[in-house]
């Protein structure tokens, strides 16, 4: 397993599943392996008329599929390993691929693939999932892709063009779930279950963390949106008074800044260097997202740097934190239940700091690069020998 062709449609900013394909990368060319990217940016196709092309061709891109076809042509992958390919890049990737008889693998590092709105299976407050177990179209009916009825209607045609085509099962050879809940989603939704695999992300080991009685205070990290339960976020901290540290930004910031008591301070955007500092300052991590995360790398960061988590009840952040363990949940959407945790948990020093100690073993255990290198060549071995049958 020599030459390995990655493919990403870039977004706008740097988004969790390009830091994934980042540390990936970086991983593989570590172990001798030849790494080639290829990729797309959003930006750069601004105004109108990229915005008219782009959904034009949101079904299949055949300026895509033409240079993805040269590159494989002149590179030569054993394997063309797929990340995101919303909107640009398009499911011609895998036809590109097919066609230079070269095995594919997929990582579904959101619910994209079945889920019409943000791929988070997330509509006007709560969890949806009628586009998995019904026809796509109810998110053109709900306007579901950014309150647009027109665009709702163009993604749900390239999700139900590909999904009566089988275009999954026909071109991917392997997908990659980020967690057994996010997997047994993607089985309803039609996906083949013996090729779909379960590897979590990883990230670097930052070091050793600091100690439990340096830090104090709570941190929350992603981005401000109604999704990540920045709502429930606020309502909880007027019970409390403990210092909130908030980094990121997005839509929230103004009713958040609005809201905001006097324990609370919104950062804004901050770098890779900065998140690191704040969670080996803090004591808990609050992630109260209401929707069905693929896989919050967020997570994994922090047990990484030995920081417990306080987390929804809900997908894969329940399957990820060991409730009493690593960190504790709560009931998603409860802001009385969130801020019982917070108060217990700055009321509890020690217990908290043996739960710190615990996320950073479960971190060594589960989430280092060794384990993850020797997962991902597994799963390239198992879809070439799967394109040989």
């Amino acid at each position: 397993m020599k030459r390995i062709l990655v493919v990403q449609n870039h977004c706008v900013g740097f988004g969790g599943d390009d830091v994934v394909v980042a540390n990936e990368s970086a991983m593989l060319v570590a172990h001798g392996h030849e790494v080639s990217l290829w990729a797309m940016r959003n930006d750069e196709a601004q105004g109108l008329g990229g915005q008219i092309q782009t959904a034009w061709r949101l079904t299949h891109n055949p300026h895509a599929h033409e240079q993805l076809a040269k590159h494989i042509a002149r590179f030569r992958p054993d394997v063309v390993h797929c990340h995101n390919l919303f909107p640009r890049v398009t499911l011609a990737a895998y036809e590109a691929a097919a066609q230079a008889r070269v095995p594919v693998v997929q990582t579904l590092h959101d619910f994209r693939s079945v889920c019409c709105a943000n791929g988070f299976l997330y509509r006007q407050g709560q969890t949806c999932d009628r586009c998995v177990t019904g026809s796509t179209y109810w998110g053109a009916w709900h306007r579901c892709y950014r309150g647009s009825w027109l665009g709702s209607l163009l993604v749900a045609r390239s999700l139900d063009v590909h999904r009566r085509a089988g275009t999954h099962r026909r071109r991917v050879h392997r997908f990659i779930a980020l967690s057994e809940s996010s997997r047994q989603r993607f089985i309803e939704a039609g996906l083949p279950r013996e090729r779909l695999v379960v590897k979590p992300n990883f990230i670097a080991d930052p070091g050793s963390p600091p100690p439990a009685q340096a830090r104090d205070g709570a941190l929350f990290v992603g981005r401000l949106s109604p999704e990540k339960g920045l709502v429930t976020l606020a309502e909880a901290w007027k019970h409390l008074s403990h210092p909130l540290q908030v980094l990121g930004a997005g839509p929230l910031e103004p009713a958040l800044r609005a809201v905001s008591t006097p324990w609370m301070e919104l950062r804004g955007h901050c770098g890779a260097a900065e998140v690191t500092q704040a969670m080996r300052q803090s004591r808990i991590l609050v992630m109260p997202s209401e929707c069905l995360e693929g896989f919050p790398l967020v997570i994994v960061e922090a047990f990484a740097n030995g920081l417990p988590v306080i987390a929804s009840r809900l997908g894969a952040m329940a399957e990820i934190i060991d409730d009493g363990v690593t960190g504790l949940l709560f009931s998603p959407g409860r802001a009385d239940e969130l801020a019982a945790r917070v108060a217990w948990a700055m009321a509890h020093p020690q217990e908290m700091a043996q739960m710190g100690r615990a996320a950073r073993h479960r971190y060594r255990e589960r989430y280092g690069a060794e384990a993850n290198y020797r997962q991902l060549l597994q799963i390239y071995e198992e879809a070439v020998a799967a394109a040989a049958t």
